[in-house]
């Protein structure tokens, strides 16, 4: 049985917010490990805390409790410039809406995290183009995003994320504004093409149509979890 390196290792997350009467908990308690080589899924109903606990694995959210392991460094005991050079290097994130820049173009988008690692930008637009074509858009490079599909705008989000070959790709919520059959195919294609031995993949969702591509699946409610289950595939 090979044993899998751990990737993130997150231990007594808490997070609430207000005080005294007023706190209220959006992540309690909370404990998992994802290893390298696997996507983990977070599922769970609206206000369970999964964009929260996301938020605090990212590194974008302090926890008040609590630690989070990336490659065994505790980020949150990182200085804010640490922190930030940090995410730029170990971290991709893809966000619900994409987050690209309309001005620019969908080469130059992917190029962004290059730029601020200060690679010179024909070197950091090479490279991007490597990107673009790994997640199959070289030949709209030179397309602004709002002529992209919702999907081909997904893929050049992804292909930014991981254009700084990341340990660790967060995906937020990353099938919610495509359709069920373009859900499935950039999915499928994360799983078939962005996962490697070497990095580690968590995707929180709502969408029961595309459970089947985790390895494993984390369950939250009211801000805990309350279990991890391994997800079997056919060979």
């Amino acid at each position: 049985m090979t044993i899998q390196p751990v990737a993130v290792k997150v231990t007594h997350i808490d997070k609430w917010f207000g005080e005294n009467s007023n706190k209220t908990y959006a992540v309690r308690d909370t404990s998992f490990i994802a290893n390298k080589g696997e996507i983990l899924f977070i599922v769970g109903p609206s206000g369970s805390g999964k964009t929260t606990l996301l938020s605090i694995i990212s590194g974008i959210l302090r926890p008040d409790n609590g630690k989070v392991l990336i490659d065994g460094e505790d980020i949150w005991t990182l200085n804010e410039d640490q922190l930030a050079e940090f995410r730029l290097n170990k971290i991709g994130f893809v966000f619900q809406d994409y987050h690209l820049f309309p001005r620019l173009s969908t080469l130059e988008n992917v190029a962004i995290p290059l730029i601020l690692k200060h690679l010179p930008w024909d070197t950091a637009l090479t490279e991007a183009r490597q990107y673009l074509d790994i997640v199959g858009l070289a030949n709209k490079e030179h397309l602004p995003p709002r002529q992209l599909s919702g999907g081909e705008q997904q893929r050049v989000a992804i292909a930014r994320a991981i254009v700084s070959q990341p340990d660790l790709l967060i995906l937020d919520e990353p099938t919610a504004s495509l359709d069920g059959e373009t859900g499935k195919k950039i999915v499928g294609f994360i799983k078939e093409k962005i996962l490697t031995h070497q990095r580690a993949i968590i995707i929180v969702t709502h969408d029961a149509r595309i459970v089947d591509y985790a390895d494993k699946i984390m369950h939250m409610e009211d801000g805990k979890n309350i279990g991890i289950e391994k997800v079997e595939h056919a060979q």
